[in-house]
């Protein structure tokens, strides 16, 4: 039996792979999410814009697991704003919250359940790369000024706020993925660690909380684009989500980040900001601070 913890398998590529997953013989999910996955997933309830309601899951996950351990810890889920204004219960900014923080704790908090070569699987975005961002990529990855929604030195924000909040966060997905992956406990305990894009995918509802003002010309540009070009879909980004779940797809040797181009999977160099390592342990000591924990492994 595959145990497989995952969150965000209720919409979008990660329903897509959930459904996939349930397919195989010998799997178990546990969904994290605020609406129901795919029949055959076990449900339970997750606020990702609380970090009380993360600990309740967290507490959960350990009571559904009894003595056996996760063998794959996908953390999908994930929010996008037209601005950086929107704050959770704690007080942070939403999509910071939501898309890192929240999921960094959950990180933490399960780390001790996973099995030996057990796989983590982090969602990003080539958002965060401003080869592939140039319109508003990050400008930083400082936890502390991501938490209070200063994403751009601009004073007031500029009209990129939202989309630069939601870059860096995918930014500071990947610098985790990254940090975990070169951990002592990830060495002990064997960890396959891959941060995923699935690239641009029309149709994943992730911009439903936008304004109509961008939503309307967002929804017309997808369309003459998918005229065009031979887009990423649900389906393969779920697809290949499933895959590197269950090991059907392994990373090649020192590659970490995994990024769907036109439905096919490539392994590529993430940003400069990714790779640097002063950047990386700043923000797994500046996550732990925020949301009261040591900074451990």
């Amino acid at each position: 039996m595959t145990t497989i913890v995952m969150t965000g398998a209720s919409t979008g590529i990660g329903r897509g792979a959930a459904q996939d997953l349930m397919t195989g013989p010998d799997v178990r999910l546990i969904a994290g999410g605020r609406s129901k996955p795919p029949v055959g997933a076990e449900f339970l309830r997750l606020d990702l814009t609380s970090l009380a309601s993360v600990h309740e899951f967290a507490v959960a996950v350990r009571e559904a697991l009894g003595d056996t351990s996760i063998d794959v810890l996908v953390l999908n889920a994930g929010t996008q704003f037209g601005d950086a204004k929107h704050r959770t219960k704690d007080g942070f900014e939403t999509t910071f919250a939501a898309n890192h923080l929240a999921h960094y704790l959950l990180l933490r908090l399960l780390m001790p359940c996973l099995s030996i070569g057990a796989i983590v699987i982090v969602t990003t975005s080539n958002l965060h790369d401003p080869n592939t961002n140039p319109v508003a990529p990050p400008e930083h990855a400082d936890a502390r000024l991501l938490a209070e929604g200063k994403v751009e030195a601009n004073d007031p924000p500029s009209l990129r706020a939202g989309v630069r909040a939601y870059a860096s966060s995918k930014l500071c997905n990947i610098l985790t993925a990254e940090s975990l992956a070169s951990s002592d406990f990830a060495r002990e305990r064997r960890l396959r660690v891959i941060a995923f894009n699935p690239g641009f995918t029309p149709g994943t509802k992730l911009t439903r909380n936008q304004s109509p003002l961008f939503r309307l010309p967002f929804s017309i540009v997808t369309r003459v684009m998918s005229a065009f070009r031979r887009l990423n879909t649900i389906a393969s980004g779920g697809h290949l989500l499933a895959d590197l779940a269950l090991g059907r797809i392994t990373p090649p040797q020192g590659r970490l980040y995994a990024s769907q181009v036109r439905r096919e999977l490539q392994w590529p160099d993430p940003s400069a900001m990714a790779r640097d390592e002063a950047v990386q342990t700043k923000l797994w000591r500046d996550s732990a601070e925020l949301v009261g924990l040591p900074e451990g492994p």
